[in-house]
This record gives structure tokens, sequence and C-alpha cells, in this order.
């Protein structure tokens, strides 16, 4: 089944090129998530073959990446707040939750959000509590643009050595992510550490 949908997914890249893989990437990352990885890497491979180039990969990658977070973004900003507001009681949010919330992403937004990107089924989500708590627009942009860039050249990088041979994707790509989980969980604890005291209330 999976090897049907990347299959079907290289053709879709293939005959749409670069827009293709921007308008996945796009949807890849707002509120309709599925692995970025059977987006990219068949586009690494493609680029192993000379069809397409890296950089315009990333770029296309990138983009598309980042139209999906603002749109959640921007849903967040402009809607969340209200429904909270109105429907939040039924799941047992509190005004003095969203105000920590609130509190939490003006001191760590930045750092939340780069690692939220590198974590598979948070990348998609991480868009949300920053449009709530009205993070800077900037900020956001940045960090999740490093994030989203990280991931996708490992992805595209991925699938330009390794090509179509899925068992090794499969084996590469899990390693590759409990790496990147450990390193995050590395920075995670040595910011945790630099800013201790920091109250968020």
């Amino acid at each position: 089944m999976l090897k049907e949908i990347a299959h079907d997914l290289v053709d879709l890249i293939f005959d749409w090129g670069y827009i293709g893989i921007f308008l996945l990437m796009a949807i890849e990352s707002s509120f309709v998530p599925f692995p970025s990885e059977i987006v990219l890497i068949p586009a690494g491979y493609l680029a192993s073959q000379g069809q397409m180039s890296i950089s315009l990969i990333m770029l296309s990658g990138l983009s598309g990446s980042m139209i999906g977070a603002l749109i959640n973004y921007y849903l967040a900003l402009k809607l969340g707040r209200k429904i909270l507001k109105r429907y939040g009681k039924y799941f047992f949010i509190k005004e003095e939750t969203l105000k920590k919330m609130d509190n939490f992403f003006d001191k760590h937004g930045h750092i939340s959000t780069f690692i939220g990107r590198l974590i598979p089924g948070v990348r998609q989500l991480i868009s949300v509590p920053a449009g709530l708590s009205k993070m800077n627009l900037i900020v956001f942009s940045t960090y999740t643009a490093l994030g989203a860039g990280i991931w996708a050249f490992i992805l595209t990088i991925l699938g330009y050595f390794i090509g179509e041979n899925q068992e090794l994707i499969d084996f590469y790509l899990k390693q590759i992510t409990i790496t990147v989980l450990f390193l995050l969980v590395l920075l995670g604890s040595w910011y945790a550490y630099k800013t201790k005291g920091i109250k968020y209330e």
C-alpha cells in the first residue's frame, strides 16, 4: 500500500515538478498531515537521476511548509481564541490556561517552535499554540523555517543517496529520527537549565 502511494507520488512530482512538491508540502504542513518523507525522499531520488535540482527541491519544499504553517498560525490567531472562549470549558481549558500559554510562548516560543517542527506528529500542530498566543510572526517564521528546512534537507539527501531502496530508507529514517529526538532532548534540557528560574505565570 505504502509503496503504491510512494510510486504515485513519484509520478505526481515528476509530472508537476516543483509545484507538486510545493503543494504537497503545504498540505502536509497544514491541517491535513501526512508523512513528508513520501514527498521529499522520492524528490531526492529524482535529483540523483539528474531530473530535479536539490536546491529547487529545498526551495519548493520549504516554501510549501511555510505556507502550511502560516495557514495554521493565522487560523489559530483569528479564530482559535473565539472558539476556545466559547467552547473551551467543555475541554477544561480556562482563561487562566490561555494566559499561561501566552506567557510561555512569549518567553519560549522560539525554542518550542524549532523543536516542535522536528518532532513527527507535532510539526504540523506547533503552529496552533503559536497562533493562539499571538507569537511574534517574524520569530515564528524564522524558527519554523529553520526546523522545517533541517528536516526537508535530511529527507531530500536520504532520497538522493539511497534512492528507491525502501528497506534501507526505512532503516536509516528510523535511525535518523531517533538521533534527532535524542539531540532535541539534549537541546531542551540545556535550554531548561539555562532558563531555570524563569516563571511562566
